[in-house]
């Protein structure tokens, strides 16, 4: 027994979303109903959707930022009620016995994690995101949106606040350490503000100085245009941590040698070209060049307990799903302060 559900869906790689019907599972014993309330727009629904990264699964329904609240529960759910404020992110299922799994590392799943959309899931079936009216998802794979958090400003924190919570925790952004942030934009502008809670000096590394005022008062200490080449001769040697948000080859070698002995250059974009590096640029200090993919459900739900405490939310932009193929070509060209956000009563 299935629903159908309105949705927004690329029906061919490339080709403009449209509105159409999906089917969603009737709720199991542990899946939850959820009424989507927002759905965030993330640069990886574009890259999917037009099979940047590979051959993708159409048609396409994107959307792993989603925000909204418990509608039904299955009858052996424990986690929820009827009527709590839910998130969802980039994973609805993993193998759940590994041993990443059994740590909370469920992105790292040893059998392969299931993405929330553009994949198959363990019933065979393509799973579908959250530019939709309604989704059913496991209570294992379900986030608490703390009250004081806004659902539309909470939205794009369960794809752009786990990516960028996850390295910032891992490499011990904090008091008396000095992080850069590559890039002002979605990922790079919550980057900016986690960093800034934790504790961290930090800079903005940017390819202009037009968005400076913005980032300095979201959290930055400093703030450097990139295109101006002699910042890599004036800031050499600089910082602990160095996170690039960006989704384009970076001159590797000129943002490693930012970075003092034993710092990491940690990647959370993901750019569709690959990258050429001269390995003497790490071996030089010790160096560390690393990537990090999103979180597990349980640091996931630290990560909005900690947004909330510290009363931090995404910059958004909210929008009418009738303007999603516009916001696609405005995201491209780098023209969104900071994220958009798909109001899906819309849809």
């Amino acid at each position: 027994m299935t629903q159908t559900v309105p949705a927004y869906a690329a029906p061919a790689p490339g080709a403009p979303l449209e509105r159409t019907t999906i089917e969603r599972r009737t709720p199991g014993p542990h899946d939850v109903l959820i009424d989507i309330a927002y759905a965030g727009i993330c640069h990886s629904d574009i890259h999917q959707a037009r099979d940047g990264w590979a051959e993708g699964i159409f048609p396409m329904v994107p959307g792993h930022e989603i925000a909204g609240t418990v509608a039904a529960v299955g009858e052996a759910v424990t986690r929820f009620s009827v009527g709590d404020r839910v998130g969802v992110g980039c994973m609805v299922d993993s193998c759940r016995t590994c041993e990443f799994c059994l740590a909370g590392q469920e992105q790292n799943c040893a059998n392969g994690s299931t993405g929330t959309y553009n994949a198959i899931g363990r019933d065979g079936e393509p799973t579908y995101g959250g530019y939709a009216t309604h989704v059913v998802v496991d209570e294992n794979f379900t986030v608490r949106i703390p009250d004081s958090l806004p659902l539309d400003v909470a939205a794009p924190l369960l794809c752009a606040g786990i990516t960028v919570y996850s390295p910032l925790r891992h490499w011990q952004a904090g008091p008396g350490k000095k992080v850069a942030v590559v890039g002002l934009g979605g990922l790079g502008h919550m980057g900016v503000k986690i960093a800034h809670a934790l504790g961290a000096e930090v800079t903005v590394l940017s390819q202009s100085l037009r968005k400076r005022e913005d980032g300095l008062k979201l959290g930055a200490d400093h703030y450097y245009a990139t295109a101006d080449g002699t910042v890599f001769d004036e800031l050499a040697g600089t910082f602990d941590l160095i996170v690039s948000t960006v989704s384009a080859p970076l001159n590797f070698g000129g943002y490693l040698k930012l970075l003092r002995p034993n710092g990491a250059l940690v990647n959370v974009g993901a750019p569709e070209e690959p990258i050429s590096l001269n390995l003497f640029s790490l071996i030089g200090g010790g160096k560390t060049l690393a990537g990090s993919n999103i979180g597990g459900i349980p640091e996931t739900q630290e990560m909005l307990d900690f947004c909330a405490e510290h009363g931090l939310g995404a910059e958004i932009e909210v929008i009418r799903a009738d303007q999603i193929n516009e916001a696609y070509e405005r995201v491209v060209n780098s023209d969104v302060r900071y994220r958009f956000v798909i109001d899906t009563a819309t849809i």
